[in-house]
């Protein structure tokens, strides 16, 4: 399988016999080949382990024996016992371990930190890319029309459909998901941005600095939000950057819910301030069945499937074996953090 390069550093550590915990409970197929994968090493599985790769684990005392974590350990656990030497996380997205405390406590004693970002950058970028073309050609409206009363829109969707070509595209981050949704792109000839702490250049793509955000938000035809939740993201979607986008925009979150003005993004759909927006998160999740954005006109919801994929299991053990892999022969990680 081949993976993105992430942030990798390399490590210096001998090949031996490691002890191995996780926490989490794959399907019966990525078990038996994370077990086929661990042959010369020591598992040791949680006595609570989850089916879901976004659930908090537990504190648990078992990882105290462990060189390495797999899953979703509790970042406490991985404070107190240093002789965790690599933490690898099952997900994309690592909120309960972006802290000062935990990165900086990995990097003072050499551990090292990875996520998953390669196993779910290709499913995300897909989902936003089937966003847009839905909407585009009018695939939404008119399978309303089917459920509904079946009228034959002829002229008003055949106007209404729009061309990805030339359009443009702003992205509110910019890592693994942002990247490949770029190369997905590509052939429409889009004009893209990218929102992101880090001003380097980028092949094809325009970086902003947070101080220029307002000045491109009315150039954007589509403005993806791929933040993470952080201190400095929660409802970084606001109502004065909604009131920036101009009304025919579209507006797609795939990072966390939380980083969005839930109330101020409703009010600007209702009151036409932007034209669309599609939500594969939210804020709580599950989102309420009374929650005011599954009626608020224009807005779509997908229930956190975006980075879905039939063989997700397989290819996050996968990721984990070739991450160790490098690790046991002192190579670089893919997608380290820390």
């Amino acid at each position: 399988m081949s993976l993105p390069v992430g942030r990798a550093a390399a490590l210096n550590f001998p090949p031996m016999a490691l002890t191995i915990w996780t926490n989490t409970k794959f399907s019966p197929e990525a078990t038996q080949l994370l077990h086929e994968g661990l042959r010369a090493h020591k598992l040791v599985v949680a006595a609570t382990a989850s089916t879901s790769v976004l659930s908090q684990g537990a504190s648990d005392p078992t990882i105290a024996t462990a060189d390495v974590a797999f899953g979703q350990p509790d970042p406490g656990d991985c404070l107190r016992h240093a002789g965790l030497r690599w933490v690898e996380v099952s997900t994309a997205g690592y909120t309960r371990y972006d802290t000062p405390q935990f990165l900086e406590a990995f990097r003072a004693r050499g551990s090292a930190f990875t996520n998953a970002s390669g196993v779910f950058a290709d499913p995300c970028a897909q989902h936003l890319l089937a966003m847009m073309m839905a909407m585009g050609r009018q695939l939404l409206p008119s399978y309303r029309d089917q459920l509904n009363d079946r009228s034959w829109h002829h002229l008003e969707r055949r106007y209404d459909s729009r061309l990805l070509t030339g359009q443009t595209v702003l992205l509110l981050g910019y890592g693994a998901i942002g990247r490949r949704l770029t190369e997905l792109l590509a052939p429409f000839g889009m004009t893209i941005y990218a929102l992101r702490r880090q001003s380097k250049s980028e092949n094809s793509v325009r970086i902003v600095p947070e101080a220029d955000l307002t000045r491109v938000l009315p150039l954007a035809d589509h403005v993806v939000n791929i933040l993470p939740a952080n201190d400095g993201t929660i409802g970084y979607v606001n109502a004065r950057r909604l009131a920036c986008c101009r009304p025919t925009a579209r507006f797609y979150n795939v990072g966390r819910g939380n980083t969005v003005d839930q109330p101020a993004l409703a009010e600007a759909l209702r009151k036409g301030t932007i034209a669309s927006a599609f939500l594969d998160v939210t804020e709580p999740e599950p989102l309420p069945p009374e929650h005011e954005l599954w009626t608020t006109p224009n807005c779509y919801i997908t229930p956190h499937t975006a980075g879905g994929r039939h063989d997700q299991d397989e290819t996050i053990v996968r990721h984990f074996l070739t991450n160790l892999a490098a690790f046991e022969r002192g190579g670089s990680l893919v997608d380290r953090v820390v």
